[in-house]
């Protein structure tokens, strides 16, 4: 039963997701209305904020998609889609 509960409280915060409008200069080569936080969006959203962004996106990303979520698009990252920087810095908030 409290399963139940918390899934169908999950499921109501993951499909009210909205970005937030700071998120639209980092973002600015995507539709940004067209954009799911989260669904399939979900890697840009963290790459772009993991790059461009500031503390107010990384801790975003942080309690809207746990700092497990984060680490794993990190660490899943292409050559070259993450700044050498940046990829040094994110590790060591999202460890």
């Amino acid at each position: 039963m409290l399963y139940a509960i918390l899934y169908t409280m999950w499921w109501q915060r993951k499909k009210q997701l909205k970005l937030p409008a700071f998120f639209k200069p980092i973002l600015w080569s995507y539709d940004f209305e067209q954009i799911d936080p989260s669904g399939e969006s979900k890697k840009t959203i963290i790459v772009n904020a993991v790059n461009y962004g500031d503390l107010d996106h990384w801790r975003w990303l942080e309690r809207n998609y746990g700092r497990r979520i984060v680490r794993q698009v990190i660490n899943s990252a292409r050559d070259g889609e993450i700044r050498p920087p940046a990829k040094k810095l994110a590790e060591l908030l999202f460890h």
